[in-house]
């Protein structure tokens, strides 16, 4: 990613640099932000902070390696950190949960589930456990290798290849039974 490289240093360069990011990887980071969440606006509001966080690093940048390693690292552990947070069980189980129930508009979660052939594999895999879920994503999805996604998720690359394997028999049989249960 030559953009990368021959940064401008004006303020005008930088706010283009980071436009330029925010199209590269805005849309597979809010999907990425979204199978940890299910949540899409909490989703958008993470990318949101972790592209906030990139234009104030913007002049250490070329200290940190591999560019999407280091902003896919820093929006999977800011998901990390809002699912850990208290608030966001409170208001998820009060507030969003039962508003979903009686809300006769679809949501842009219910939308993405909807859309193509591969809705029930998407509902599969977000059904899946995060451990599995993020290394199915990042290998199948965003097209990762299993040493990029162990680096990327702090776990030895056989630890990888284990949850992959573990993944995809989960999902064999979340898909079976959703198939069997006439879902």
């Amino acid at each position: 990613m030559e953009w990368l490289e021959a940064r401008p240093v004006s303020k005008v360069g930088k706010e283009a640099w980071l436009e330029t990011i925010m199209e590269e990887y805005g849309e597979n980071l809010t999907r990425l932000s979204y199978s940890y969440l299910r949540d899409w606006g909490m989703a958008e509001e993470v990318v949101q902070d972790v592209f906030v966080k990139i234009y104030k690093q913007y002049d250490t940048y070329e200290e940190m390696g591999a560019f999407k390693s280091w902003i896919y690292r820093i929006t999977i552990n800011r998901c990390k950190d809002v699912l850990r947070s208290s608030l966001l069980k409170r208001i998820v189980v009060q507030s969003q949960f039962f508003q979903f129930l009686e809300s006769k508009e679809k949501t842009p979660e219910s939308l993405l589930m909807t859309k193509g052939e591969d809705a029930e594999l998407v509902k599969g895999v977000l059904a899946l456990p995060v451990k599995y879920r993020e290394v199915i994503l990042l290998f199948y999805f965003e097209e990762m290798s299993n040493r990029e996604i162990g680096e990327l998720i702090g776990v030895n690359e056989n630890t990888v290849k284990t949850r992959l394997s573990r993944g995809r028999e989960k999902l064999r049989l979340v898909l079976e039974r959703s198939e069997f249960d006439g879902r």
